[in-house]
Parts: structure tokens; sequence; C-alpha cells
């Protein structure tokens, strides 16, 4: 058996040659990208947490919340999607999960979300839009379901003060069926 040389090889791949990476942390140095990310692990978390009222503070009075349908949609007001909540509509999903009856809310799952993959598309001087992966694993009825997500956010500075402007959750399995969840992606 013959093993081609590293030249014989270079003689028939007509690919470019791969470009070269600098490993670093090139934007996710900027310290409004580290302030960014933190709050979106702290929204996880409150999510986990069940703590919905606190949730709902950390995002801007004119946020928008979405998860559409079409995996390729730009245009969200004139598309089909599963959520598109403003302050109103997530008030409102709020105070079903956390008073009286709501099925949503009946055994909540118990979630643990991991968050990562962060890439930076876009710093101005008072937002920050990142993009990410998520997965989240929920826990009810002695069944487990995993819901996959690439997710963007977009967040708004005001000195010390950061807030959500927009949370873009594209479900890897959007345009299939999407069993109930019963929690907040």
């Amino acid at each position: 058996m013959k093993t081609d040389t590293a030249e014989e090889v270079a003689a028939i791949d007509n690919r470019p040659a791969p470009q070269r990476y600098e490993l670093g942390l090139g934007r996710l140095a900027d310290p409004l990208v580290g302030r960014a990310i933190e709050l979106i692990w702290r929204e996880a978390q409150l999510l986990d947490d069940k703590d919905y009222e606190s949730w709902q503070t950390l995002y801007t009075e004119d946020a928008k919340y979405v998860i559409p349908v079409d995996p390729d949609t730009e245009n969200f007001e004139s598309s089909l999607n599963m959520v598109y909540d403003d302050a109103r509509m997530r008030h409102m999903r709020v105070t079903r999960l956390v008073q009286g009856y709501s099925m949503s809310a009946v055994a909540a799952a118990r979630t643990s979300r991991t968050i990562s993959r962060f890439t930076v598309e876009e710093i101005t001087a008072d937002t920050v839009t990142l993009r990410s992966a998520q997965v989240l694993v929920g826990f009810k009825r002695d069944k487990f379901q995993m819901l996959g997500a690439d997710l963007t956010h977009r967040i708004r500075f005001n000195g010390d003060d950061a807030r959500i402007e927009l949370k873009l959750i594209r479900l890897v399995n959007s345009d299939s069926a999407v069993n109930a969840s019963g929690f907040l992606l």
C-alpha cells in the first residue's frame, strides 16, 4: 500500500489553501461584549430558576422577543412566528406563568440551559449584537425534552445599565412540529 506524499496530495487537491486563523479573543475581549455575555447568562439563570418577574426586567420597554417559524426570515412583523412579544405580551405571558392556573405552568418543567459559541455581530457606541447557540434540556413528567437554537441578542447600554433590546430564537426544528414546551426559551 502506497501513501501519497504531501506534494502529491497538493498537486491533485485544487481547493484554495486554508486561511490562517489567529487564535485570540478579538472582539470578544471588548468590555461591552463581556457585559453583554454576562447579561445573557443571567437571563438563562433566571429562566432556569423560573424567576419570570425578574427576567422581564432585563428587557428594554421597546424590546422584542421573537421565535420565528421560518428559519431564514428577517421580516418578523409579516411572518408567522411562534412568539412575537413586545413588553405588553411579555408581561401577559409572565402573569400566566406565575399567577393562577395555566397549562404551561402546571408542573412546569425543570430546565437547564447552556449558551455558548458567542460571536460578535455588531458593536456600536451603545449596543452589542451577539449570536450564540443554546441547548435547552427540560424535564417534566419523567421525560426529557431537548431543544437547540441559534440565538441573537441585541443588548442596549445606558451607562452602567444593560438591557435586552432584542432576543431572536431560531429553533433548529422551527419548520417542523415543535412540541409545546411549557417554558420560555
